[in-house]
C-alpha cells in the first residue's frame, strides 16, 4: 500500500514490527507495538523532519496512543501479537482484507524502523511506556485525551538526538 503524502497508516508500521517479531522470536504485545509506532513517528519527525504516520497521536492516561491502532490490537489484551494486522478494504474493483506494509523500495523508512527495532525491540512494553511518560515528554506536555502536537514530538526527539550525539 502506497502512503498518502509520504505518510503510512499506523498498522503498516505496526506490521513491520510484528514481522520482525515473527522473524526473530522477540515478543511484541499491544502496548509494545503502540509505543514502537509512536517512537518511530517521533524519530521520523526528529531526524527526518517528516511525519511517519497519517493519524494523530493522543495523550491518554497511560501514554501516547494512536486510537485506530489501539482498536486493532485490543483483541490481544496483554498477550503476544501473533499475526499481521489487516482491515477490510473497499474499492471499485477490489474488495477484501489488506495487511498494509512498508514497501521494500522505501529504504529510508525501513532503515529508520530497523534502527528503532535495534534500539527498542528487546525492551518490554512497560519499559517503553515508562520512557514515554517521563516529565517533559510530549505526552506530559499535552492535556489529557488531547492530540499531541507534532512540533512538540519533533522537538523532543531532536533534543534526544542532540544528547546522543
Amino acid at each position: 500500500m502506497e502512503p498518502t503524502s509520504g505518510l503510512y497508516p499506523p498498522i503498516a508500521v505496526a506490521n513491520y514490527f510484528i514481522q520482525k517479531s515473527l522473524d526473530t522470536g522477540i515478543e511484541v504485545t499491544p502496548m509494545k507495538l503502540l509505543k514502537l509506532v509512536y517512537i518511530s513517528h517521533g524519530w521520523s519527525l526528529g531526524l527526518l523532519n517528516e511525519p511517519l504516520i497519517n493519524e494523530a497521536v493522543e495523550a491518554w492516561t497511560y501514554g501516547p496512543v494512536i486510537p485506530s491502532l489501539y482498536r486493532q490490537l485490543k483483541e490481544y489484551g496483554r498477550g503476544r501479537v501473533t499475526k499481521l494486522l489487516s482491515f477490510f478494504q473497499w474499492g471499485n474493483l477490489l474488495k477484501g482484507f489488506a495487511s498494509p506494509t512498508i514497501p521494500e523500495a522505501d529504504t529510508r523508512t525501513r532503515d529508520l524502523l530497523e534502527n528503532v527495532w535495534n534500539a527498542y525491540g528487546d525492551k518490554s512494553g512497560l519499559y517503553l511506556s515508562a520512557i514515554t511518560h517521563k516529565p517533559a515528554t510530549p505526552w506530559s506536555l499535552t492535556p489529557p485525551n488531547g492530540i499531541i502536537a507534532q512540533d512538540i514530538i519533533k522537538e523532543h526527539y531532536r533534543s534526544l538526538a542532540r544528547v546522543a550525539a
